[in-house]
């Protein structure tokens, strides 16, 4: 799996859920299928009326969500900036999209504007396989974020961690180790562990 993988993904999904933070703080999300797909890059249209708009050019952070029937999830988190070229993107999403000639026709899609995510962190994580597999990848200046536990130094070696794992991902040694793309990051290892030598990351 890599980065552009995930990408082509998403765009065989479609659909895709786009999560924002609201005027008073509070989390949005929508469904968008107006979308187009660059090796290195997503646009997407919207009306510039829309709430969606401005709480992008508010705030700029957008996570953005696809799940797949093979119990894959793709989230993409970036910032999210008003595209250059509005015109070219516009008429490359109707192209691409043909419905959108339905709900804006003619001239009325001159309402809209076209954001672009450059800059992103995406992180793949399959539960259709055993076990679960998940990695994070980066585009351009996006910056992956740890996540999940890992085992310090204060291990005692007693194995209480591997046995409660679900996923059987915790592999012995001096310390025990955690095998992170293969970790569901459920917490049960961290909570279980008798001299609290498990450490959550981020």
């Amino acid at each position: 799996m890599d980065a552009a993988t995930c990408l082509k993904k998403c765009e065989l999904v479609g659909v895709l859920a786009f999560a924002t933070i609201g005027k008073n703080g509070e989390p949005q999300i929508r469904n968008i299928s107006a979308i187009h797909y660059e090796p290195d890059a997503i646009y997407f249209f919207t009306a510039r009326g829309k709430d969606f708009c401005s709480e992008l050019k508010e705030d700029g952070r957008v996570q953005i969500l696809a799940y797949t029937r093979f119990k894959e999830t793709i989230r993409v988190s970036g910032k999210a900036v008003i595209a250059e070229d509005q015109e070219k993107w516009i008429n490359t999403i109707f192209e691409e999209q043909p419905y959108l000639s339905n709900v804006y026709p003619g001239d009325t899609r001159s309402i809209g504007i076209v954001f672009c995510v450059k800059d992103m962190e995406i992180e793949y994580f399959n539960l259709g396989v055993r076990p679960i597999f998940r990695e994070t990848y980066t585009v351009g200046n996006g910056k992956a974020h740890q996540k999940g536990y890992r085992i310090s130094d204060n291990c005692i070696g007693c194995g209480t961690c591997a046995s409660v794992c679900p996923q059987q991902n915790i592999e012995e040694g001096t310390p025990y180790r955690i095998t992170p793309e293969n970790c569901l990051h459920c917490g049960n290892c961290f909570e279980n562990c008798p001299v609290k030598a498990i450490e959550r990351l981020g």
